[in-house]
């Protein structure tokens, strides 16, 4: 049943991803794609891998001026204009669920593992996934009564990007934040960031969650409804969602990035519990 439903939003989400590509094929703006460029160059990373890709042995390290870094604590958030930089961790259309080790020196990219085994989605996932730098769920403040009163999940803030391109996995980004979902997985709150490559040609005219639709037609919810049933077959329950369900807009997505880099700030600052987590000191 499951793997059904999954298998269900294949057809209008793809369908979504190229509708109107060649017909409302738009021009950027020269200065946005320039912008982007110039960001994306002035990081000046790289990375080195080792171990077999898909299996638990392999690492993505980051390396700049031929020295470690970690994508998490030493790449800035903000990206200027209003940007902000994604860490690509796992590209659209793939099934390898990667992710920053958060508890790991240099918070490398590692694949995910339960048990020994690496953890891979049973469908694809239909977005670039990432997170944000410098941000953090913080796992001892509460929300509200519009998520159930779940405190944060203990990692950096989610972003699925729902451009047109397949980002590198390893690459940082500058994307536009659109809005926000307020996931509650196993009853812990787990904010989806909906952002959009600054280069992507619909980016100029995509500026708000509820402008999402004429360009990608059901991206909004078939997010909501991947991430409600991925888990499913491994005999987990549904996700829930926070705010009746609801995509909040754009300036809600900032109010959830700001918070969640005061969270992070607070963590650096001996503010926060950091339990085991690796906070380069």
């Amino acid at each position: 049943m499951a793997n059904k439903m999954l298998l269900a939003l294949l057809p209008s989400v793809c369908g979504g991803l190229n509708l109107q590509r060649s017909a409302l094929l738009l021009r950027q703006p020269a200065s946005l794609i320039r912008r982007a460029s110039e960001l994306r160059a002035s990081l000046d990373i790289v990375f080195e891998e080792s171990g077999e890709f898909g299996t638990t042995d392999y690492t993505m390290t980051f390396k700049k001026d031929g020295e470690t870094i970690s994508p998490w604590h030493d790449v800035p958030l903000e990206a200027g204009d209003g940007l902000y930089n994604m860490l690509t961790e796992i590209p659209k259309m793939t099934l390898k669920k990667m992710e920053v080790a958060t508890k790991e020196a240099g918070n490398p990219v590692k694949q995910d593992e339960k048990k020994g085994k690496a953890r891979l989605y049973h469908g694809p996932i239909f977005w670039n996934y990432g997170c944000l730098p410098q941000t953090w769920e913080d796992p001892s403040v509460a929300g509200g009564e519009e998520v159930s009163g779940a405190a944060g999940d203990d990692d950096p803030l989610d972003v699925v990007e729902i451009g047109a391109a397949s980002l590198p996995m390893g690459s940082f980004t500058p994307v536009k934040p659109l809005g926000v979902l307020s996931m509650i997985d196993d009853g812990e709150l787990d904010w989806k960031l909906i952002a959009i490559a600054a280069s992507d040609e619909h980016a100029a005219d995509i500026n708000d969650v509820d402008d999402i639709e004429q360009f990608y037609p059901g991206t909004v919810s078939g997010i909501r409804e991947w991430f409600r049933w991925y888990k499913t077959p491994d005999d987990k329950p549904v996700n829930a969602f926070g705010h009746d369900e609801k995509a909040l807009g754009k300036e809600e997505a900032v109010k959830v990035i700001e918070e969640t880099n005061g969270f992070y700030k607070n963590l650096m600052d001996g503010k926060a519990d950091a339990g085991k987590l690796w906070l380069g000191k």
